[in-house]
């Protein structure tokens, strides 16, 4: 058998022996995630100073503290997210019981990128857990040294029912990297090693729209600028592409920073900064249309990776009052029945 059609198809049993269903199985995989982070800093700081040539000071506040923090987070309200949420009613469902469940999916697929390989690795896994799913993790197959300690190190902490890792190793998104650097002009920067996958901070200009450059995720330190003459021109340009994953504003002007929010849409906005928004777990992260399906961060993790069911209990002895429903039909009960289904009756509760 192949072993990738194994290793899903003993997921999808566990899945469906219940084995991820219990509270205490989700806080306890969530534990092992916490405590594999806190075991192994100074390995992952390695990892990701020979994968990105970050400093210890960076993989601590990008990827290591944010990651703790989600673990935390869910940890301290994870039977809170997972309580039954009570919906609001119309008149004619007020003896009812009307409520949203939240189920996991069952088996999902976490596929990491390269420009934060611990964190977008990381946050996504535990709203997963803790949404009770089974798990595939497939990191970047760039960021080589942080997949070693992915695949090597983090199924020690996990059950092995939950997570799995896929390994692919090439050159690709360097020399793609590398071969951006053709589009318009090297202001600054430009300097690459292959050898390292090391391409310097670098600065473009006289870009020019329908170069590479500005027609695919750049995911890497590269800055393309074009030049406009209006803050008009700059939200049209904006508006024309598809939408972003994120969209930062500087400016001086607090109302230039309101009005390119108001008339622009991305998966999300940060003025005057282009980091930040992404240490507040109460922030959801995640992309709208073509940047992306989802939402992190937090409970929007949980939330992400939870069917919410659709529920309403209605108790049989109320029938009677179904008699309005059925034929013979008349224009009164049609009036009673819209009555009792408007919208704003739903703060009515009978005690």
């Amino acid at each position: 058998m192949d072993p990738f059609e194994d290793t899903l198809r003993r997921l999808r049993e566990a899945f469906s022996a219940g084995l991820t269903r219990p509270a205490e199985f989700r806080a306890e995989q969530l534990r092992g995630l916490g405590r594999f982070l806190q075991d192994n800093k100074q390995l992952l700081q390695d990892a990701l100073a020979q994968d990105l040539h970050k400093s210890a000071f960076e993989s601590e506040l990008s990827e290591i503290a944010i990651s703790q923090s989600e673990v935390t987070l869910a940890l301290r309200n994870l039977r809170a997210w997972m309580k039954d949420q009570r919906a609001h009613k119309n008149l004619a469902t007020q003896l009812d019981s009307a409520f949203i469940r939240k189920e996991p999916f069952g088996l999902v697929l976490i596929v990491a990128p390269w420009n934060y390989p611990l964190n977008l690795t990381l946050v996504p896994l535990v709203g997963a857990l803790a949404a009770g799913n089974c798990v595939v993790l497939k990191p970047s197959e760039i960021s080589t040294s942080v997949e070693k300690v992915l695949a090597e190190v983090l199924p020690r902490y996990l059950d092995q029912s939950s997570p799995n890792l896929g390994r692919i190793i090439n050159q690709k998104q360097f020399q793609r990297l590398r071969a951006l650097l053709g589009c318009g002009r090297v202001a600054i920067g430009g300097q690459s090693d292959e050898s390292q996958r090391y391409i310097a901070p670098t600065v473009l200009v006289d870009v020019r729209e329908t170069e590479p450059v500005m027609q695919e995720e750049i995911f890497g330190p590269i800055l393309p600028i074009v030049n406009v003459r209006s803050l008009d021109e700059a939200i049209d340009f904006i508006n024309r592409r598809e939408k972003p994953l994120a969209l930062y504003a500087f400016s001086n002007s607090s109302q230039v920073v309101k009005r390119v929010l108001a008339r622009t849409s991305s998966g999300g906005f940060c003025g005057n900064d282009g980091f930040m928004h992404l240490t507040l777990a109460s922030l959801p992260f995640g992309g709208v249309g073509a940047s992306g399906m989802g939402r992190y961060h937090g409970k929007f993790s949980f939330d992400t990776f939870s069917h919410h069911r659709a529920c309403l209990l209605r108790s049989p002895r109320m029938e009677k009052v179904n008699d309005l429903r059925y034929p013979p039909h008349s224009q009164r009960n049609l009036r009673v029945l819209l009555v009792a289904m408007e919208a704003h009756c739903c703060s009515c509760t009978l005690l």
